[in-house]
This record gives C-alpha cells, structure tokens and sequence, in this order.
C-alpha cells in the first residue's frame, strides 16, 4: 500500500507499474482531473492545501480498510496540492486484485473515503479572477451549512478553511 501527498506530477506509468503482480488478474484505475467549471462557474484552476500529516494517516487508513473489505488488494493513491490547471490530474487510485470484482469496489471505496474524510481543501480560481474554496464535503453530507460543524479544518492558511474537498 501506498499513500502520497504530492506537489509534483503524478507518474502514472510508475505507480501501476508497483501494483503489478503475478497474483493479480484485475486492475483499475480513477483519475480524477480539474475541469473547466464547476456549479455553472468557468474555472481557470485548482489549488489545495492539506494538512499533510494527517492526510498521509488517514489515507494510508482508508487503503488498510479497503484491503480489509476487499481482500488480497494491492492499493496505491496520490493526491496532489499546490496550483494546478484545467485537465492536470489532481487524485489517482489505484488497485489490483486477483479479480476485476475486488478491484473496482476497492478503487471505489478509496476515492469515496477520501472526498469525506482527507483533510484537504480545495480552492477554485474562475476566470472572472474570483477565487472561492469549495463547500466541505463533510459538512454538506451532515446536513450543515457553511461552517457550521462539528470538525476543525487544520493545515490550511488562517482564515482559508472554508472547504474540504478533492476532485471528482
């Protein structure tokens, strides 16, 4: 199992090419890339922040509890933070088993546990020159409304926490 927070490129190639193994006949992947809108909005790009301690714990949580659902699982994900543009790849998971059914649940579970519980937060720039951080995906699944919860965003900027997020 690996987990990465990353300000580089992801090299895809690289990361597949760790999952491979003799016992696997079933491999996926999920890419996850900035697009060009978002809630009707023109979006110029992405940046994130991540309280990156926390998010490599949680991340290599989220992997031990897919292993554990799934079975025999080799597991491997990448989030990035910094500015990245339109079409860059801004989460990568990936997963091989020794069945298609296995892989795909646990790529699956993986990037959905992520969206809910990493501590990264994601800020849109619109080409309007506006900029806003995107709603807390806990939060909404809650039932809250803008920041008002029960869980503290740490890692960010002061005063920047206003959501927590990765892409789709």
């Amino acid at each position: 199992m690996k987990f990465e927070i990353s300000a580089r490129d992801v090299d895809v190639a690289a990361l597949r090419q760790e999952l491979m193994s003799p016992g696997c006949g079933g491999y996926t992947a999920f890419e996850g890339w900035v697009r060009d809108h978002h809630q009707g909005r023109a979006v110029s790009g992405l940046h994130y922040e991540a309280y990156e301690d926390l998010a490599r714990a949680e991340g290599m949580q989220i992997l031990a509890e897919a292993e554990a659902r799934f079975g025999p699982v080799r597991l491997a994900c990448v989030h990035r933070i910094g500015d990245l543009a339109v079409g860059d790849l801004a989460v990568w998971v990936g997963a091989a088993a020794p069945h298609r059914d296995e892989a795909f649940k646990a790529c699956r579970y993986v990037i959905d546990e992520l969206k809910q519980r990493l501590p990264i937060w994601k800020k849109e720039h619109y080409l309007e020159g506006e900029s806003a951080w995107v709603d807390c995906e806990r939060c909404r699944a809650a039932g809250h409304g803008k920041h008002h919860h029960d869980h503290a965003h740490e890692g960010a900027a002061a005063g920047e926490t206003e959501g927590l997020a990765s892409a789709d």
